[in-house]
């Protein structure tokens, strides 16, 4: 209860300047506020009016409960005529208020497995995560998918750094090196060819391995690594695998069985690209961008 408050539900029983000295606020301040009433109770009537708009934003898609305000504004302009756009600002004021937030994530386990190299692969990106085209900067990482009863399957992405799209991913049961060639040449066969392009990865074992060095030398990839433990050297793909098991799990521990998850995954990886807002695209998918700023010819299908 704020002290006008105070002040206007004891005015019958006691004198306003009395009270208004007591709570110390002025008898001036006391009366605007009161004047104001109508106007604060139309504005609490269209946040009211606001929130329920941004629940029904959360409840129309399984992904959209991981959205915070950026992203929920985008969502509520989309089409909206001039007088009936939301500034961002007040949908985080609204959020805030009625306890709306997007689901966060919750545990982590270790994928990157360390490998001595017997070859040194300089950082080329230096945590620079942008590109002036496509099909130029990649970033990719493994990340755990958990299931029941303890299992595990694991996905392997290929991100293009220009439009933050998945061209290339693998999902299976096990590390090993197929596991992110696999990914790569998906991002090979949906591109037409990397020939020239850079991919950056960690020091994981699979990504220091002979045979991939010997696939990127096939596909004309050029490798680069961050340091030796800094997932701040690859935070695009870091950031790209904490969204998707966000967006998926819903604060769940995982998912009944590999097969759920597979499905699960491979719809969330084909709204991502296509129909998920990203703050880096200026809030619309990574296809739409690629679409607006890349060449006409550049493939798009999700």
């Amino acid at each position: 209860m704020t002290r006008f408050q105070f002040v206007a539900d004891h005015r019958n029983a006691f004198e306003v300047k009395r009270m208004c000295q007591l709570v110390e606020v002025s008898r001036g301040s006391f009366y605007a506020w009161e004047a104001a009433a109508d106007a604060r109770a139309a504005r609490q009537a269209a946040d009211e009016e606001l929130a329920a708009r941004v629940r029904a934003v959360h409840a129309a898609e399984p992904s959209n409960r991981a959205y915070g305000a950026p992203r929920v504004t985008a969502e509520l302009n989309e089409g909206a005529e001039p007088g009936q756009r939301v500034n961002h600002k007040r949908v985080a004021r609204v959020m805030a208020a009625h306890g709306i937030a997007g689901i966060r994530l919750r545990r982590r386990v270790r994928t990157t497995i360390g490998e001595p190299a017997d070859e040194q692969v300089p950082d080329l990106l230096e945590r620079d995560f942008t590109a002036d085209e496509p099909n130029t900067k990649y970033v990719g990482d493994i990340t755990y998918l958990p299931c029941a009863d303890g299992q595990n399957l694991y996905l392997a992405t290929v991100i293009d750094c220009f439009s933050r799209r998945l061209v290339g991913w693998s999902i299976a049961d096990h590390m090993r090196t197929d596991l992110v060639a696999d990914a790569l040449l998906a991002a090979a066969a949906t591109r037409g060819g990397l020939a020239g392009a850079t991919f950056h990865g960690d020091h994981g074992a699979q990504y220091t391995s002979r045979a991939y060095a010997a696939l990127c030398a096939r596909l004309g990839v050029v490798r680069s690594m961050g340091a030796v433990g800094s997932s701040a050297d690859n935070a695009l793909a870091e950031s790209f695998n904490a969204t998707l098991k966000r967006e998926t799990l819903a604060g769940a521990a995982g998912w009944d069985s590999p097969a759920q998850a597979r499905r699960a995954v491979f719809a969330w990886i084909a709204r991502y690209n296509t129909r998920r807002r990203h703050s880096a695209c200026g809030q619309i998918s990574p296809n739409d961008y690629e679409a607006r700023r890349a060449p006409a010819t550049l493939p798009t299908a999700a």
